[in-house]
């Protein structure tokens, strides 16, 4: 009698890039997607194009090896760089080689350059003696958005700052911030950040919310087109409460969603024993689609909604 042996996973790391830059013709370099026509019309070409004009090329494309003709690479992030340095009447570019040919990573998961971020790095080079000129003409803005950007933090608390300091936060939303007290903006960052809304509308929503007690100048009446004292009153009761509701889920998230896993898993064991099926499905057949609907539950938020639809 034979035994068929599994393979053991491959468990060797890869290197994902080579190690050194390498100089290509651009005339070498495939495109892996038509650019639209209307690209070179584009606020973003025009960015990279003034940026390159301006500073020179700061992040390399990234290419790989075509691996039916090594002469030649794909384009895998980089195609409106290369179309610029082509129009600016460049031969060749400085490329970073990837070792896998796929365009996914470079294409949908990456990194958008947060307000924080973006402000010091404005603020960096104004301390260095770069006039506002160049950089607004670098970010293709006028001086008015970049001496916005450069005061963006001020009058924000350095722990709120913490808290959304790699978030894509429109400015206006600092801007919001800075109405309230040093407190409320943590509370204000904790309350964006644990629904995962960082827009103006939501920011604005919670000012609404926020008792006058704290606010930056307590003084100052809220007036809000369309809203009159007493629906801001109101507003003000819900936060109130949805923060507190917010914060008893929080602290009790860990567990249970820690004891949904276990339950789930144990479920799903014994509902693989047919016998046990057999048996709900005589004695208890009530049982038998909820507890399948615990087993089909992949996280506490579906569990959640769930519940919430149960109960509408």
């Amino acid at each position: 009698m034979s035994s068929d042996k599994k393979t053991p996973p491959d468990r060797t790391i890869r290197q994902g890039f080579e190690n050194d830059c390498v100089l290509v013709l651009l005339s070498k370099l495939l495109p892996r997607k038509g650019l639209p026509k209307a690209v070179k019309a584009s606020k973003k070409y025009r960015q990279i194009a003034t940026s390159i004009a301006e500073i020179g090329l700061v992040e390399p494309p990234v290419i790989a090896r075509d691996p039916e003709n090594p002469a030649q690479f794909f384009i895998l992030d980089g195609h409106l760089r290369i179309e610029v340095l082509k129009e600016l009447g460049n031969l060749d570019v400085e490329c970073l080689i990837s070792t896998d040919d796929e365009a996914v990573t470079y294409n949908k998961h990456i990194s958008r350059l947060a307000s924080v971020q973006e402000h010091a790095m404005i603020v960096s080079a104004l301390k260095h003696g770069v006039p506002e000129e160049r950089i607004a003409k670098v970010f293709t803005v006028n001086i008015a958005t970049i001496k916005r950007r450069a005061r963006l933090l001020k009058g924000v608390c350095v722990e709120a700052t913490e808290l959304l300091k790699d978030k894509n936060c429109p400015m206006a939303v600092f801007e919001t911030l800075k109405k309230m007290q040093p407190f409320r903006q943590i509370e204000a960052a904790e309350l964006m950040i644990n629904a995962n809304n960082y827009s103006t509308g939501y920011a604005k929503a919670i000012l609404v919310g926020t008792p006058r007690t704290q606010l930056a100048d307590p003084n100052r009446p809220k007036n809000i087109r369309g809203i009159t004292a007493e629906a801001i009153a109101r507003m003000e009761k819900e936060l109130s409460r949805l923060q507190q509701a917010m914060s008893s889920i929080q602290d009790s998230y860990g567990k249970d969603h820690l004891e949904l896993t276990v339950v789930r898993g144990y479920l799903k064991r014994i509902l693989g024993n047919a016998r046990v099926i057999s048996y709900l499905a005589t004695n208890s057949p009530e049982y038998l689609p909820e507890f399948q609907s615990i087993i089909d539950i992949t996280t506490t938020a579906v569990a959640a909604e769930k519940n919430t639809f149960s109960t509408v």
